[in-house]
């Protein structure tokens, strides 16, 4: 369980102050950044309105290497060999190149937090101003700032900031009843997303049933709710969230912005927590040359923003099959799921999926200086 460090009414200190490194934001790609910096000797402060692994916000689901890659294995609910996918017309059974598992999010949080040595204080950001944050207690100083806020991109300036249903987001919505099952499934059907997917994430004790529409204009709960309802559950235990679809830029204005705050979420798939670790990975590593005296926050800027860039085009390539699904007439997605069921699509599709932010980065850690002296050069 993650540690409870909430300041409240008197004890609601001030945070202002100067500080080497500060992370907004202390969910996947806040923690990965963190991770990073272990060891490098500088001051890092850790952000977020919540207790560390106190707000889930998705289903919990990613290819268990990435598990085991980040030391993360203890927080596994259930590990699946296959997927399946129904549409309205039938069903079919995809076996998985790779395992799947479902991960309790306090555990998992807890696990990743207890591998940094960054500071961790609950504040709420408002916004800012140069280098200073503005929380509700107080304003902080730093010449690496970090911005891992979520999809409202709170540190970015005011001109680019975007708000739906304009915005280029879609929007889920999840329940968490008790049960228990064997299958991975999801539903590629219009009765509960006209341009969407439903799922059904199995996580030990409890199920994980949600629908996630493309369109941010059309509301999913009731069909959240009569999804739970098909598969026999009562909905309980509402969760929901606006999730980016489209990616944008890792750098701006002088602030490294990484998970939903960059768009870093797959399209079609809105898979975002592989992402999130991946780029926060690759962000605190920037970092951490920034520390070291290996490079300028000027050349770390640009690197990581050369390194995120780098992967538009699998980015806009996921975006162009989210845009097609819902072109597909309904009498012509079973037999287009049941085609694409064989051993040899599976593996080839989701060995490139998999490639877009494989666990093997995680696992190739640079040569580090530990206890390195700090120097930050712009």
């Amino acid at each position: 369980m993650p540690r409870r460090r909430t300041k409240r009414d008197s004890d609601r200190t001030s945070l202002a102050g100067d500080v080497d490194v500060l992370i907004c934001g202390a969910s996947f790609a806040g923690l990965a950044v963190a991770r990073e910096l272990a060891g490098s000797g500088a001051d890092v402060l850790v952000l977020d309105r919540y207790e560390v692994g106190e707000r889930q916000t998705s289903a919990c689901g990613i290819p268990t290497e990435w598990l085991s890659a980040l030391g993360l294995e203890a927080a596994t609910r259930q590990t699946f060999g296959e997927l399946v996918a129904h549409t309205a017309h039938g069903v079919a059974r995809h076996p998985l190149p790779y395992p799947f598992s479902t991960f309790d999010y306090p555990h998992l949080c807890a696990l990743l937090d207890e591998q940094n040595d960054a500071r961790f204080e609950t504040a709420t950001v408002h916004g800012r101003t140069g280098d200073t944050v503005h929380t509700d207690r107080g304003d902080l100083r730093a010449s690496l700032i970090v911005d891992a806020l979520g999809w409202r991109r709170i540190l970015a300036p005011p001109e680019s900031a975007h708000q739906p249903p304009e915005a280029p987001l879609s929007r889920g919505l999840e329940v968490h009843p008790p049960g228990a099952s064997e299958d991975l499934e999801i539903w590629v059907d219009r009765r509960y997303a006209p341009a969407g997917y439903s799922w059904c994430f199995p996580a030990g004790d409890e199920l994980r049933i949600g629908v996630g529409s493309y369109d941010p204009r059309f509301h999913v709960k009731g069909t959240t709710v009569q999804l739970a309802g098909d598969l026999g559950s009562e909905p309980e235990r509402f969760q929901g969230n606006w999730i980016p679809h489209r990616l944008r830029d890792a750098t701006e204005d002088g602030i490294f912005f990484c998970g939903d705050s960059a768009g870093h979420c797959i399209p079609l798939t809105a898979e975002g927590i592989r992402t999130a670790l991946y780029f926060g990975i690759a962000c605190g590593r920037e970092l951490r040359r920034v520390i070291e005296g290996a490079g300028s926050r000027r050349a770390a800027l640009h690197r990581y923003h050369a390194f995120s860039a780098g992967h538009e085009r699998k980015f806009k390539w996921m975006l162009r099959l989210q845009q097609l699904v819902p072109a597909v007439p309904p009498r012509l997605l079973t037999p287009a799921v049941s085609a694409m069921s064989t051993r040899a699509f599976v593996r080839w599709a989701f060995v490139h999926y998999l490639d877009i932010a494989h666990p093997a980065f995680a696992r190739a850690a640079p040569a580090r200086r530990a206890g390195a002296p700090v120097r930050i050069a712009a």
